[in-house]
């Protein structure tokens, strides 16, 4: 099902690389167009642009976007007993992994009387989106909901899609993950719409616009995000789903199979890549998948993720070949199937899960960490979602004279030196004799 890429005997640059690297870069440049559309019209209508939408990508027409107190009581009266206490376990651990990304105030005595203090303040409000068109995601409720609050963040936002098989109403599911976790400001909106509707505000619904807007969703979500980047704060831009396999000989081939599968059944634009040296294990994992994907529930999905452009089995010459590639790649999820994992070597990732009892599947429910991840290579420069994405640090300059007499004369000379000499004259004004003002 996977196309071949053989690297092997070739030498290639990061530049060269790169261009090796399996994405649909056209499935991406299409939605940043489409997604600025919808953003900006939003933007210019408000309410009425956002029901045409809903009735447009979702087949829901009247339906209260602003969800009432009473659709969150009976979601939460209704949730399945198992599905509540997996989902406490969820927040629970998600709450305690977040709680250590929260960094501590510091003071810096530079000299006496001369302090710098850095805080880390949390942003007002934030606007949280959840997806909810091929599948339901309460999971993305708890990654998003949970590092918000840890942080400290006074108001909280949740946008969703409707789903015409609840009558207009957000998933039931989604619903009581919200409520467990005391969010009561949700809305049944979908897609680029809703990235558009947090950034820009919605007067008529009562919606605010916020200071920050986070989650995944599929590319028009995440090209959504770079519309309105500016304008507000965003995490990474996590769009479908990505999962890069790093394999030795020592891995189980059906291991393998099984995780590729998992991420491919996401979104028929999700990315399945798998890196070896081993040919044998190349031709074992294609020989597993064939038969399982077509087993699975999503069969068709899977099928189009795995023979899209943007999956593939790569083969190199050892494993120095494949820590390079993987690193240029910058996959959102990365997996190490080997005999002896070094993930220190991996520096490009939105997560890595390091051998055969970690599977993506593990990060994406209970490990504890955030599944909200980088995605089309953006793991180079940017994390995945935590509770330092709704925090600024802020510094707080304290000196006393004697300690800005100290550096008096520095001042003046790199502002003499920058021609701005009035900064200079703005410290030395503060040592000049004062004569009182004449009241006359």
């Amino acid at each position: 099902m996977l196309r071949t890429i053989d690297l092997r005997g070739r030498t290639l640059s990061s530049a060269e690389l790169l261009a090796t690297v399996p994405r649909a870069q056209a499935a991406r440049d299409e939605a940043l167009a489409t997604a600025a559309e919808i953003v900006a019209d939003v933007a210019a209508r408000g309410e009425e642009s956002l029901r045409e939408q809903a009735e447009r990508f979702d087949g829901v027409t009247g339906h209260a976007l602003r969800v009432p107190a009473s659709h969150l009581d009976e979601a939460l009266a209704t949730l399945d007993p198992a599905v509540r206490s997996a989902l406490e376990d969820a927040i629970a651990r998600v709450r305690e992994a977040s709680a250590a990304q929260v960094p501590p105030p510091a003071v810096t005595e530079l000299a006496p009387g001369a302090r710098v203090s850095q805080r880390w303040q949390p942003v007002r409000r934030v606007g949280l989106y959840v997806p909810g068109g091929k599948a339901v995601y309460p999971s993305s409720v708890v990654m998003n909901v949970v590092p918000a609050q840890v942080a400290g963040v006074s108001e909280i936002a949740l946008a969703s899609p409707p789903q015409r098989d609840h009558g207009g109403r957000v998933h039931p599911v989604i619903l009581a993950a919200a409520h467990l976790l005391g969010v009561d400001e949700v809305y049944a909106i979908g897609g680029a719409g809703a990235i558009g509707a947090f950034a820009h505000g919605v007067p008529a619904l009562g919606l605010d616009r916020v200071d920050v807007v986070t989650g995944p969703g599929n590319n028009f979500v995440a090209a959504a995000k770079r519309a309105v980047a500016g304008l507000v704060g965003t995490d990474a831009e996590a769009g479908a789903t990505e999962i890069l396999i790093v394999a030795d000989d020592s891995a189980d081939p059906v291991l393998v199979a099984v995780d590729l599968i998992s991420q491919a059944e996401h979104d028929e634009q999700a990315s399945a890549v798998l890196v070896t040296a081993s040919e044998a294990l190349a031709a074992a994992v294609e020989a597993e998948l064939a038969p399982r994907a077509a087993r699975t529930r999503h069969a068709e999905r899977v099928a189009a993720a795995l023979t899209g452009p943007q999956s593939a089995i790569v083969l190199v010459d050892d494993l120095a070949a494949a820590t390079a590639f993987s690193n240029v790649y910058a996959p959102e999820h990365l997996e190490l199937h080997l005999t002896d994992p070094d993930p220190a070597a991996f520096v490009h990732a939105g997560a890595v899960f390091v051998g055969p009892d970690a599977p993506v599947s593990l990060g994406d429910y209970l490990a504890g960490s955030n599944h909200v991840l980088p995605t089309g290579g953006q793991a180079r420069y940017a994390a995945g979602l935590s509770a330092s994405t709704f925090l600024r640090p802020q510094q707080v300059i304290e000196y006393d004279q004697a300690a800005l007499e100290r550096v008096r004369d520095a001042i003046v000379t790199l502002a003499e030196a920058e021609a701005l000499p009035a900064h200079g004259e703005a410290v030395v004004a503060r040592f000049a004799p004062r004569q009182d003002s004449d009241p006359a």
